[in-house]
């Protein structure tokens, strides 16, 4: 199955149904008044996080998500109805940004986690709900309110505790297949993991963590050189890295040159991730010049004086399973005392630029004028428009109601200052009509 680990989808919540004009009209009943009922909810889109999906790989060939808008309202002020909700499934460690403003929505990493990503819009009032003594037979209704609309960016970064990294062939998938029962091809030939690889370990002391064996990164991967680029952000979860380093000298790389290049790539792309607790594991221990290699690699470590911290020294040899319990066992201790790490894209809770999860009102003007084509005014702007799609042109007493709205923001001073003048064409959307001063 192919590994999708990014992707762009299109949802588009649900828009309430319209409220009705209707009026009691029956036998013996005198002065039956309006009974038309509201519109419906629509249906909202809730992404909902799903332990057993491993992949984007669902949205590949689906990248447009509706949900059902709600029902007109009935006569005898009955409410239409609502739409259920659309459950999106997601796996987790998926990453939610908005695409046009490029905010962080949510980071959804529990299974089961629900997160509403655009909300349905409510329904409109039937002419039941506008009726007052001074207007007891209102032929006003309200169309329901449209339903959000976004095209969001989900990026999935697997969780897991044990991230494995080096250069390609030293020895990842190797270890990987040989502590758990994942099983990645392996091949004697450069990027033969093509995807990140998860395992379970589990000691025999009862204590259990992931595994995730990580494609081969290369110099210049932070840039986009090879394909490291694509899955160092499957590092960012990672609480421990086991960083193998291949001692056989066979491939003709100087151990202590790919540590660093290695090293810096990650640093590249986020320097926090050198924070991170890091075990050296010199892989191939069981070739005969690893030994002599590795007391080499060991002296230049120490004058070369890389990393503030040193790191632990644990070789391996993957074949004879040399060192591989002691390396497990360590890797369990610095999991216990070692937190789990934020997103590097995340932002900090005191931010101002932080995106809520909740639907705020923002600060952008309730409308905007401008010129048309045709000399016309044009009234643009979300707020307007939103008024104006829940306006029912179809009844002179609504359209009536929306110019009071109008005037009550606004709109008719603002024309005035603008320059318009008495008969001039003023545009809302599809809707036309004249200024009057």
């Amino acid at each position: 199955m192919a590994f999708v680990d990014q992707v762009k989808i299109e949802v588009k919540a649900g828009s309430g149904g319209d409220g009705i004009v209707s009026f009691r009209r029956e036998k013996f009943v005198d002065m039956g008044g309006p009974f038309g009922g509201d519109g419906g909810r629509g249906g909202s889109i809730i992404l909902k996080v799903d332990e057993g999906l491993r992949t984007l790989m669902d949205f590949r060939y689906k990248r447009h998500f509706k949900a059902e808008n709600g029902a007109k309202g009935g006569t005898k002020g009955m409410t239409g109805r609502s739409s259920d909700n659309l459950y999106v499934k997601i796996p987790q460690g998926t990453t939610v940004t908005d695409v046009e403003t490029g905010e962080i929505l949510a980071d959804l990493t529990t299974n089961g986690e629900e997160f509403v990503v655009v909300k349905g819009g409510r329904g409109g009032r039937g002419n039941m709900r506008f009726a007052t003594p001074n207007n007891p037979a209102p032929e006003i209704a309200e169309n329901g309110e449209p339903g959000q609309v976004r095209t969001i960016k989900l990026e999935l970064k697997v969780l897991a505790d044990v991230g494995l990294v080096g250069l390609p062939s030293v020895g990842k998938s190797t270890l990987l297949s040989i502590v758990t029962s994942a099983k990645p091809k392996i091949a004697e030939y450069h990027f033969t993991t093509l995807v990140p690889n998860l395992g379970m370990v589990r000691l025999d002391d009862g204590r259990d963590f992931v595994m995730a064996d990580l494609p081969g990164l290369i110099e210049g991967a932070s840039q986009g050189v090879g394909l490291g680029i694509q899955f160092l952000r499957h590092v960012e979860r990672t609480r421990v890295i086991l960083h193998l380093i291949d001692m056989s000298g066979m491939n003709e790389t100087d151990p202590y040159e790919s540590f660093v290049k290695i090293n810096e790539e990650l640093k590249q792309y986020d320097p926090a991730l050198l924070d991170r607790p890091q075990i050296i594991v010199p892989s191939k221990m069981d070739m005969p010049d690893s030994a002599e290699n590795l007391a080499k690699f060991k002296e230049e470590l120490a004058a070369g004086n890389y990393l503030e911290n040193e790191p632990e020294i644990m070789p391996i040899s993957a074949i004879t399973r040399t060192g591989l319990e002691p390396l497990l066992n360590r890797t369990a201790d610095l999991l216990d005392v070692t937190p789990e790490f934020p997103m590097k894209d995340m932002m900090i809770e005191d931010d101002p630029t932080i995106a809520h999860y909740e639907f705020e009102e923002d600060d952008e003007p309730a409308f905007t004028i401008s010129t048309g084509e045709y000399g016309e005014w044009v009234l643009s702007g979300e707020k307007i428009e939103k008024l104006f799609r829940m306006t029912n042109t179809a009844h002179d007493e609504s359209v009536l109601r929306f110019a009071r709205q109008l005037r009550s923001m606004g709109v008719d001073d603002a024309l005035r200052a603008a320059g318009a003048e008495n008969g001039d064409e003023v545009a809302i959307l599809n809707f036309r009509f004249e200024f009057s001063d």
